[in-house]
């Protein structure tokens, strides 16, 4: 016990000999639940010695006396300060500011207080939507009531989550909600590629009441989002990045070729007691001790074309700041995403998916005068997708269709064989392009595109309270931009069979089932693009009298 004391008066010593040599003051600023914040703003208060705390939470400062008093704040927590004395460490636990978080509300084309919203409207912490996914959407099931979502495939850039809020009535109808960024609509395609690094609320609007403004287009409901904005104060910079491996929940397990056989000749003998055996013994036996796997293959058509697990990444960097006159707010996100299809050795292109995303956002905010507000907002989405010429969906339902000991996925070469320039794919009897070899078909070819969508939007907000008190009007007009161009690659594969009569021992001869072709010659381009504008005009008034009423009213013109 005298020694742990001990210790402890070393520890504080060192600690107040720092403090007394530097005026060094060091901590790590929390939320209640113990989460590390950063970006709070620490400065010693009444001067502009100052930091921002790191991605841990961790923050220091220099130069502090024992009169000074550290002041810690944050967008969304009430301001917290802290007498330095002698103290060297100094930790903080930031507690959430109900006036700043609870008070407003973003509704159809405004905000209001959240004492007057009778609406349905559900707000998502974007701190919940930060999750090892690159798709947004496949964030949002389970994190609020009247949300009900599902995923249809896990192929990436084919991955997106279908939701709706407002429940199913019939079938064959559509059921997406209007999904609205800063009040622009966008695609569910947009909202997948978006980073809830730069989402500052993420909302639901689920009845008549929240919806009733965007007519039609929201009687599924709606879901508005609202990206970051700068705040005054030194530049502040956030990275963040994120490695994850992704791999199936849950694969199917096929029989081995032996099972295949004797379990297939059973079903023949259950249905026809006198039907003749598909497989001989000779056959199975050969198969079961592995004699020749080319003349006796026993494939796992799975694990010949998928991996186990796929390794991907993601990186964002965002920088806010500004001051009286102009705020803003710039990120910079990349995204890199693998699919789980094995390349072949033999080829000299990449036929699995690979998939890059770049997500560039500037949100600037200028004072033109004390009456007189703009706001600019750029985003824009880029990727460039590479992947197999045939879907990864269809592949695997050929790797469910296919026998596993009628061929393998492709012969190697042999002394007869060496001067052929070109893989022989494996097959047995007729070409059928209902059933294909799964593996000739995954390496056949590969496709590309590059997709860019492009967001731009420009807000003038004018206060006219010389006319009077509480009046505002506003107006925004806006264009998207979406463009993609896409080539598709493939040459025609060459399949053998073995000719039956051949096998002597281990040898054997084979005979061409279809002519291929040795290099890529069928090639097909697509490219499409568009663009939309949307303008509109918004007079609001909202005044409160003797602080008791209040009275608001909302002209929009779109």
């Amino acid at each position: 016990m005298k020694q742990l004391i001990l210790i402890t008066s070393i520890i504080l010593a060192l600690g107040f000999y720092a403090f007394a040599q530097k005026g060094l003051v060091s901590g790590v600023v929390v939320d209640k639940e113990g989460i590390s914040l950063p970006g709070v703003s620490v400065s010693v208060k009444g001067t502009s010695n100052g930091a921002a705390t790191s991605v841990d939470g961790k923050y220091a400062l220099v130069g502090v006396k024992a009169s000074d008093t550290l002041l810690f704040t944050y967008i969304g927590y009430e301001p917290q300060e802290r007498i330095v004395k002698n103290n060297s460490v100094i930790n903080v636990i930031m507690e959430e500011s109900a006036e700043m978080l609870d008070a407003v509300q973003v509704v159809a084309f405004q905000k209001q207080r959240k004492e007057s919203v009778i609406a349905s409207i559900n707000t998502i912490n974007p701190g919940k939507l930060k999750q090892p996914t690159a798709n947004l959407t496949n964030t949002l099931a389970g994190q609020m009531s009247g949300i009900i979502a599902y995923q249809r495939s896990g192929e990436p850039g084919n991955d997106n989550t279908e939701f709706f809020i407002r429940g199913v009535t019939s079938f064959g109808y559509g059921n997406s909600p209007l999904i609205l960024v800063d009040g622009l609509e966008v695609s569910s395609s947009d909202l997948a590629r978006m980073d809830p690094d730069n989402i500052a609320s993420f909302s639901i609007m689920k009845d008549a009441t929240a919806t009733s403004l965007y007519g039609s287009k929201g009687a599924n409901g709606v879901v508005y989002i609202v990206t970051k904005e700068g705040r005054k104060g030194k530049a502040r910079i956030s990275v963040r990045y994120d490695n994850y491996l992704a791999t199936p929940t849950q694969t199917n397990n096929f029989l081995d070729g032996v099972d295949y056989m004797e379990l297939y000749n059973q079903a023949l003998r259950n249905d026809f007691p006198g039907a003749n055996l598909a497989y001989d013994k000779t056959k199975i036996e050969a198969t079961r001790n592995n004699l020749n796997a080319q003349i006796y293959p026993n494939v796992d058509w799975y694990d010949e074309l998928f991996k186990p697990l796929a390794y991907n990444k993601k990186a964002n960097l965002n920088v806010n700041g500004g001051g009286d006159i102009a705020q803003y707010y710039l990120s910079a996100t990349y995204i890199n995403e693998q699919g789980l299809l094995k390349v072949d050795p033999l080829n000299n292109f990449n036929n699995n998916i690979d998939i890059n995303k770049y997500n560039l956002r500037a949100n600037v905010n200028i004072k033109l005068s004390k009456t007189t507000k703009v706001a600019v907002k750029f985003s824009s989405l880029f990727d460039k997708y590479n992947g197999p010429v045939v879907e990864a969906n269809d592949i695997f339902a050929q790797v469910m269709q296919s026998n596993p000991v009628d061929y393998p996925q492709y012969y190697e070469k042999t002394p007869e064989t060496e001067y052929v320039g070109h893989t022989m794919f494996g097959y047995l009897g007729t070409p059928n392009p209902d059933r294909p070899n799964p593996y000739a078909e995954m390496v056949k070819g590969y496709k590309d595109r590059f997709r860019s969508t492009i967001l731009s939007q420009i807000q003038l907000t004018q206060d006219l309270d010389f006319i009077t008190e509480g009046l505002e009007m506003r107006g925004m007009a806006s264009i998207k931009s979406y463009s993609l161009n896409g080539t598709s690659r493939n040459y025609k594969p060459f399949l053998y069979g073995i000719d039956n009569a051949s096998i002597s021992g281990g040898n054997f001869s084979l005979t061409p089932l279809q002519e291929g072709t040795e290099y890529i010659d069928e090639f097909e381009l697509s490219s499409y693009s568009d663009s939309k504008t949307y303008f509109e005009l918004i007079t609001q008034y909202d005044r409160t009298f003797k602080k008791k009423h209040a009275l608001g009213g909302l002209v929009v013109l779109y």
